[in-house]
């Protein structure tokens, strides 16, 4: 029997190294013994491990992450499983990706342990102050793993903590951060922590973010279990807060307010009404209609909907992409800096902007939060498939004579085709209720263009708009 003996610390870089070399002379896995570095030595004795072979050994990025995250479980079968599970590889290598399989189950498993471990070390040590000598203040913590996950999880501290020296020691050792580097020492008895002033602060802090309104014990117990609490100076507040419960929320009945206020009513009548799917027999009834769309998961995030406005019997309509920040502060399409730029530009070239119906392909703001603004983004497929109901109704009622599609979002909701649209631009194509559309250049991505481009960006999309004034005359 081949034994190999791993570090305390630094231990799954030494598997990896003899792993690879046992795998490359294709030792067995049963042949080889792993132990770690307190592992009494065999009394049968053992052999020395053969000298690496020529056998290619391979494992993927994976696996590696996998192992890695194994190699911190309490198991003693783990470096077993491990190295079984890299020899499988080499002839075997599909079981990685099949979650049913045994090996795998049982190491993914480990994982998840070992994940959820570090996870509550990072939430749960609680740092005391010590004295110190030097410009840096000194701290230290004692914490109890489930797992010997010391090494794997203080680097989180390294970051979190990176302006003070501090050291947390385990039962399988102690990790001390000085100066900007991590040391590893074995372990000793555990320290005598002097008291820390700010823990009675961070008492008061949990104690008046305690909702007794919402308490769920198992939940908290699961979130935090018991094991832990010892070494938690809230803790020994949860007692009694949770006696104090429900006295403290029979107050919160008591001071709640008696009279709904006046405004209630109309909020909560919108939010009662339901979309309504029936089909209208008006253009005003498929306004109220969009009101209340909930067809898609834009509607949550954005004000509100931003249907079609302007003159139904001028013949032309014009379809933007979705409408931008001020239209959906403003409900109404085509007003931000792309809505003045086109209605501008169709005044040039003797459009009425108040003698078209403009609309979106999307009636609802698509947007990511960014600070306080809210940046832009292109809706998906699902949401322009779902929003030509409200775009095929426009059409219905409005009959218009021309289409002008601005964009590629808009061209693809009103002919169906995706192809690019450099190509397309300026071209009239087939809608897919009938009738001609116009392709052009959306008057927001001349705005965003450079300022040696959009000078003839803006030059195409004048003479399109030309043309459709020519079209509808």
């Amino acid at each position: 029997m081949i034994r190999i003996t791993l570090p305390r610390f630094g231990r799954f870089d030494a598997w990896r190294d003899a792993a690879r070399d046992l795998a490359r002379s294709r030792v067995l896995p049963e042949s080889v013994a792993w132990a770690d570095a307190d592992t009494p030595a065999d009394l049968f004795g053992s052999q020395a491990a053969p000298p690496p072979g020529d056998y290619p050994v391979t494992a993927t990025k994976d696996f590696l992450q996998l192992a890695r995250q194994v190699a911190s479980h309490s198991d003693a079968e783990r470096w077993s499983l491990l190295y079984g599970a890299l020899m499988r590889a080499q002839t075997d290598r599909a079981f990685l990706s099949n979650p049913a399989d045994p090996m795998l189950d049982r190491l993914t498993r480990m994982a998840k342990s070992v994940r959820r471990d570090i996870h509550k070390m990072h939430a749960f040590v609680r740092f005391h102050e010590l004295p110190s000598d030097g410009p840096r203040r000194r701290f230290g913590a004692w914490f109890e793993p489930e797992h010997p996950v010391l090494e794997a999880a203080t680097p989180f501290f390294a970051k979190r903590f990176a302006d003070m020296d501090w050291a947390i020691a385990t039962p399988e050792g102690v990790g001390t951060f000085t100066g900007g580097d991590i040391t590893y020492d074995p372990p000793g008895p555990r320290p005598d922590l002097p008291d820390d002033a700010s823990h009675e602060l961070w008492q008061t802090y949990f104690a008046n973010i305690f909702n007794p309104a919402r308490i769920k014990t198992d939940a908290m117990r699961s979130e935090m279990p018991r094991k832990y609490w010892k070494n938690l100076p809230e803790t020994r507040l949860i007692p009694e807060m949770l006696a104090d419960a429900p006295r403290r929320v029979q107050a919160m009945r008591d001071a709640g307010a008696t009279e709904a206020p006046a405004f209630a009513p109309r909020v909560t009548a919108r939010i009662r009404q339901q979309p309504d799917d029936t089909v209208p027999d008006s253009l005003e009834q498929a306004a109220a209609q969009a009101a209340r769309c909930t067809r898609c998961e834009l509607c949550h995030a954005a004000t509100q909907t931003v249907f079609g406005q302007g003159d139904p019997g001028s013949g032309l309509m014009i379809v933007g992409e979705v409408p931008g920040d001020q239209e959906d502060l403003a409900g109404k399409p085509f007003v931000g800096p792309a809505g003045q730029l086109l209605r501008r530009t169709m005044s040039e070239v003797g459009l009425d902007p108040g003698r078209a119906w403009l609309t979106n392909a999307v009636k609802h703001f698509r947007f990511t939060p960014r600070g306080k603004r809210r940046i832009h983004q292109t809706p998906d497929r699902s949401h322009v498939d779902q929003c030509r109901w409200w775009l095929d109704l426009e059409r219905k009622f409005v009959a218009p004579r021309l289409t002008v599609a601005m964009g590629a979002t808009a061209a693809l909701a009103l002919t169906g085709n995706r192809a690019a649209l450099t190509p397309r631009r300026g071209g009239v194509e087939p809608a897919r209720d009938g009738g001609p559309v116009l392709i052009t250049w959306h008057p927001s991505l001349i705005l965003r263009l450079p300022d040696d481009r959009a000078p003839a960006a803006l030059a195409e999309l004048r003479g399109d708009l030309a043309r459709a004034a020519e079209m509808v005359a």
